[in-house]
Order: C-alpha cells, then sequence, then structure tokens
C-alpha cells in the first residue's frame, strides 16, 4: 500500500479504535479489529472509496458486531460482576480515548441488545449515516432508526444528567481520595450521592463483590472496610492520579493487587464507582511510584 494511504489510515486509528473500544469494551480486542480493518483495506482499490471514514468506520463496525457476539457468550460464564477493561493514560501521554466512550457510557451499552449498541456508538457517537449503519447490522435504515432511538433512551436514563466538567470532575476526585485516606466517614458520605451504587470487577482471579453495593452508606462503610484490612497487615496503599477513559480517575494499590478507580459524577456529587481488579485487565498499566 502507498504511503499515502497509509497515512490516512493512521490518521483515523485512534477514531476507529474508539469505535471498536466502544463495541467490545476491550482495548487489546479493539486494537486487533483495526488492524483486521487495515488488512482488508489493503485488498481494494482505493479509487473506488469515496468516503475513506466512512468505509473504515463500517468495516471496523461490522468486524466488532461479529466479534461481540462471542465476547458476550464469554460474558455469561464470567465469575461476578464484568467492567470493561479500563484506558489508563497518564499527564503528558497521547490521548487514546476521550468521554465519547467513558466507563459510564460502557457500563449502559451492556445492557443494550448487540444491534442496538451498534446503531447508537456508529450513528450517535461517530456520525456514521442511517443508510450505512444499517449495512453493518442487517437491517433496514428505517429499523436501524428504532433500534438507535430505543438505545438513545436507554443511555439517556443511565449517564449523568449533569456531569461534571473536567475542573470540577479533578476537584472531586481529589476530594474522595483525600477523604479516604484520612478516614473521614462524613467527608465521604457528602461526596457521595445517596443512591451510588460501587461495582468491582475481579474476574475471579482476586478478591471483589460479586454484587454492586447500591447506596452511599453502604459504599463508605465498605471504603472504610478496605482501608481498617490494610492498616492490620501494615499495609500502606499507594496512589495516583490518572486519566480513565477519558475521565479523571485513580490507579490504587491495596490488598496486594492494582485497582483502577473510575467515578462518574452527575450533579456535584459522585453517582458511581467502578474498580477494575481483574489483573488480565490492568496488564501494562503502571503501579503507582512506578
Amino acid at each position: 500500500m502507498s504511503n499515502a494511504l497509509a497515512e490516512e489510515f493512521e490518521a483515523l486509528r485512534p477514531q476507529l479504535t474508539r469505535v471498536a473500544y466502544g463495541m467490545l469494551g476491550s482495548l487489546a480486542e479493539a486494537e486487533d479489529i483495526v488492524q483486521e480493518a487495515w488488512l482488508r483495506l489493503g485488498r481494494v482499490d482505493r479509487g473506488e472509496i469515496d468516503d475513506l471514514r466512512a468505509w473504515l468506520t463500517t468495516v471496523v463496525g461490522r468486524l466488532a458486531l461479529d466479534a461481540l457476539g462471542s465476547a458476550r457468550a464469554r460474558r455469561e460464564s464470567y465469575v461476578g460482576e464484568w467492567l470493561p477493561e479500563p484506558v489508563v493514560e497518564d499527564d503528558g501521554d497521547e490521548p487514546t480515548l476521550d468521554e465519547s466512550v467513558s466507563t459510564a457510557l460502557l457500563v449502559v451499552l451492556e445492557r443494550l441488545s448487540p444491534a442496538e449498541r451498534t446503531a447508537f456508538l456508529l450513528h450517535d457517537v461517530f456520525d456514521l449515516p442511517f443508510e450505512k449503519v444499517a449495512a453493518v447490522v442487517g437491517r433496514s435504515p428505517a429499523a436501524v432508526r428504532q433500534l438507535a432511538a430505543r438505545a438513545r433512551a436507554h443511555v439517556e436514563a443511565g449517564q449523568p444528567r449533569f456531569p461534571a466538567g473536567a475542573e470540577e470532575e479533578a476537584q472531586i476526585v481529589a476530594a474522595f481520595a483525600v477523604a479516604w485516606q484520612e478516614g473521614d466517614h462524613e467527608a465521604l458520605l457528602a461526596l457521595l450521592d445517596p443512591d451510588a451504587v460501587m461495582r468491582s470487577d475481579g474476574g475471579g482471579k482476586v478478591p471483589a463483590a460479586g454484587k454492586p453495593l447500591v447506596g452511599a452508606d453502604r459504599i463508605v462503610r465498605a471504603l472504610m472496610g478496605f482501608a481498617r484490612a490494610a492498616a492490620r497487615h501494615g499495609i500502606e496503599p499507594e496512589g495516583r492520579f490518572a486519566r480513565v477513559n477519558g475521565s479523571t480517575g485513580m490507579v490504587i494499590r491495596e490488598r496486594g493487587a492494582t485497582n483502577v478507580y473510575s467515578l462518574t459524577i452527575d450533579a456535584g456529587r459522585i453517582a458511581a464507582i467502578d474498580v477494575v481488579r481483574n489483573p488480565d485487565k490492568l496488564r501494562g498499566i503502571a503501579e503507582p511510584g512506578r
């Protein structure tokens, strides 16, 4: 393939990766799919492609939809709560993701059918026309409009109504870290929405709550319990702030394992805490202090 085509593809790679990651919740699988799209591009005549972005997005969407079927089957036998593989980046890193594929969105998307998820992501998030989305899911454009509308309603119901801006988000996450470190029960309660939820994904590899914890008081008691357990064993947790799926989050080493915390903020309070502890999903993530 020509250098010019390779340059065109590389310019589109970040978006294509976001498309595949949004579909699957796995960066490793997303990168494999994008590479397959590159190979398929090499088998066609570039002159026959009017809109390379739309063509590649369609190819990646179709490949991701096929992969999603087998991924769903694997998740049915998954031990405990399943959460997407977090994409962790530090200051100075070239951003891989943005808030368009936040942890909060990915959690909501897991409740949709594969066709609904595809229609919503490709059209609403990545601006692919319904006619091209129809080719991906094998439905008529009218049917895809209905799929996207149903998905949109679910997403709007499950997403923050009043999301925080970057500065407010960083302040709230920092306040949460300080309150937890200091064991300030009341401060933690004040930061959490009364109906907050905390999910933990250990994948059966490390200890994790089997079901979500619902309610600020239950979550705070659990957090205080983690801190007391570490103190009893003479463990001083280490942590750092990082971007997790495009938003402020934390990487913490506690109870002998690395944990990635993603916090969803709504109306100035923490509405959800998602913790990935499964080491299979944290490969390549530097531990705090390293």
